[in-house]
């Protein structure tokens, strides 16, 4: 009989140590994904907001008073006398100035010709185109100008290179236009009249 108790007594201390023995190692775990999950942390972030710029040019046939002039209704060019009553040997001189708005980012200036219309007068008249340092067009600062159009070319010729415009309005590139009835053009000439309309196309930079 004593040995029998003393077999159960030895059996629960037994059990009693298993059972210690699985807590223990569960609060060993426990405390184990407690750290993990404690685990600290930090971010940092950025960001930008863009914005797309503008490119606008604007013309003035007097230098100073610019103005956009969109198809269908371009700047009318004050050319100098005899304008309007032309004779074969004759020259005149009109103006042109462009320049990019403020606010507005920089680019380049390309002159074309958009049409020549009128009775058949354009069929006659030769003409060049000049970059000039001032706003005074005339024959002395034609001549000083830099070549866009050549000299005695058909009023279907467009400028063959570019010009600067810085941004904001920073410069302006001043055209002179020189238009020449040539000497000997025929009498059947007479009356005639020329629309010459020329395109500047502004490309930012």
């Amino acid at each position: 009989m004593g040995d029998t108790r003393r077999s159960m007594r030895e059996g629960k201390r037994l059990l009693s140590r298993r059972i210690r023995a699985l807590l223990a190692g569960g609060l060993v775990f426990g405390v184990g994904a407690t750290m993990t999950l404690a685990a600290w942390n930090d971010s940092e972030y950025g960001s930008a907001t863009f914005t797309a710029g503008r490119f606008d040019i604007v013309g003035a046939t007097d230098g100073a008073t610019f103005s956009s002039h969109p198809v269908g209704t371009p700047a009318a060019l004050s050319f100098s006398a005899p304008f309007g009553a032309m004779a074969p040997g004759s020259t005149v001189h009109a103006l042109f100035s462009v320049k990019t708005v403020n606010p507005s980012v920089a680019g380049t200036l390309q002159l074309s010709v958009a049409s020549t219309g009128g009775t058949g007068l354009g069929t006659y008249l030769r003409y060049g185109v000049r970059s000039i340092a001032g706003t005074t067009c005339n024959g002395t600062t034609y001549s000083a100008g830099t070549a866009v159009v050549p000299d005695n070319s058909t009023m279907a010729t467009g400028g063959t290179g570019t010009q600067a415009v810085a941004a904001n309005g920073g410069t302006t590139v001043n055209y002179c236009i020189a238009v020449t009835l040539p000497a000997g053009t025929l009498n059947v000439a007479q009356g005639l009249t020329a629309v010459q309309t020329w395109q500047i196309t502004g490309t930012s930079s």
